[in-house]
C-alpha cells in the first residue's frame, strides 16, 4: 500500500512540475522567434508559431502538451529545426549520466572514508584537518571550482584535457568539480553519525569480544552510520544534477545540461520544458528508490504509511 501511495505521489508531483513549467514559460516576456523577426515576413512567423502551437490559446496548448507527454513525445526543438527534444535528450543523456554517476560514486567513497577516519581520530590532528577541508568544500560551488580546475589542472600544469569529450580522462575534471561539495557534506554527516554509533552498547560489546577496529567499523558502525547519509542522498543528488547545467557548459560537454543552458539563451520553449521534465522525473524516481532502499540498509525499518 505504501508503494502505491508513493507512486501516486510521484505522478502528482510530475504533473505539478509540468504545469508550473508550462505556465512559467508562457508568462515570461519574449518571443522565441524575436531574434529573427526582423528578417522574416509576418506570414512566415505565423506559420512558425502554428508549427509549435503557439498561435492557440494557452489552455489548448496545455492540453495538447499533456497529450504529447502521455506518448512520451516532448515535441520539436525550435532552434534545431531537424531535431526533436527526445533526440537531444537521448544524445546528451550518456555524457550527463557518466558525470552524475561518477561524481556521486566519488562523493560516496571519498566522503564516507574521510568522515570515518575523522571519527576514529576524534579531536586529533586529522579530524581537525578533514573538517577544515570539508568546510572549504562546502563553501566553494561547482561553477567557481570548475574554472579553477581548468586554469591549474589543464592550462597551467597540463595534467588533464579540457573543453572536449571522448575518453575517461575528459570526465575527471568535471566530475571533481561536481563531487567536491558532496564529498564535504557526506564527510560531515558520516563523522557525526559514526561518533554517535561508536558509543552504542553493541559496539562496546563487539570490542569486549576482541574484534578488531576495522571489523567493528565495517560490520557494525559503518552500516548504521550511513542511514542519515542515505536520507540526504535525494537533495544531494538534486544538487549534483543542477550543478551539471553549468559545469557541462563550462567544460563544453555535450550533455543535457549544456542543451538546457543553450535553450534558455535561445528561448527554445520545448527544450527548456523537456529537459526540466526529464530531470524532474529522474529526481523523483531517485527519491523513490532511496525510500525503498531504507529497508535494505536497516532491516528494522519498515516501509509503511500512517494508515498502514
Amino acid at each position: 500500500m505504501y508503494v502505491l501511495k508513493r507512486l501516486f505521489t510521484m505522478l502528482v508531483t510530475l504533473w505539478i512540475i509540468v504545469t508550473l513549467t508550462f505556465v512559467i514559460m508562457h508568462i515570461i516576456p519574449g518571443d522565441p522567434f524575436a531574434t529573427d523577426s526582423k528578417a522574416i515576413p509576418e506570414s512566415v512567423l505565423e506559420n512558425m508559431r502554428a508549427r509549435y502551437n503557439l498561435d492557440k490559446p494557452l489552455p489548448t496548448q496545455y492540453i495538447l502538451y499533456l497529450k504529447s507527454l502521455l506518448t512520451l513525445d516532448l515535441g520539436p526543438s525550435i532552434q534545431s529545426k531537424t531535431t526533436d527534444v527526445n533526440t537531444l535528450i537521448a544524445r546528451g543523456f550518456l555524457p550527463s549520466a557518466i558525470l552524475g554517476i561518477q561524481s556521486m560514486l566519488l562523493a560516496l567513497v571519498a566522503g564516507t572514508a574521510l568522515g570515518t577516519i575523522a571519527a576514529l581520530n576524534h579531536n586529533r590532528t586529522f579530524d581537525y584537518i578533514s573538517m577544515f577541508v570539508a568546510m572549504i568544500g562546502i563553501s566553494i560551488p561547482s561553477f567557481i571550482l570548475a574554472p579553477l580546475l581548468i586554469k591549474y589542472m589543464a592550462v597551467k600544469w597540463g595534467l588533464l584535457p579540457v573543453a572536449s569529450w571522448g575518453t575517461w580522462r575528459h570526465t575527471i575534471l568535471p566530475s571533481l568539480a561536481l563531487a567536491v561539495t558532496p564529498v564535504a557534506i557526506i564527510a560531515r554527516f558520516v563523522r557525526t553519525s559514526m561518533l554517535e554509533v561508536l558509543h552504542q552498547e553493541y559496539i562496546q560489546t563487539a570490542e569486549a569480544k576482541g574484534l578488531s577496529t576495522w571489523k567493528i567499523v565495517v560490520r557494525h558502525g559503518l552500516r548504521n552510520s550511513l542511514i542519515p547519509v542515505l536520507s540526504f542522498m535525494g537533495p544531494l543528488f538534486a544538487s549534483v544534477v543542477t550543478g551539471t547545467f553549468v559545469v557541462e557548459k563550462i567544460f563544453a560537454i555535450p550533455g543535457i545540461g549544456k542543451y538546457f543552458v543553450d535553450s534558455i539563451f535561445n528561448r527554445d520553449y520545448p527544450v527548456i520544458m523537456g529537459t526540466t521534465i526529464f530531470y524532474s522525473a529522474v529526481l523523483v524516481v531517485t527519491l523513490f528508490l532511496i525510500d525503498m532502499s531504507y529497508r535494505f540498509v536497516d532491516p528494522r525499518i519498515k516501509l509503511a504509511s500512517k494508515g498502514d
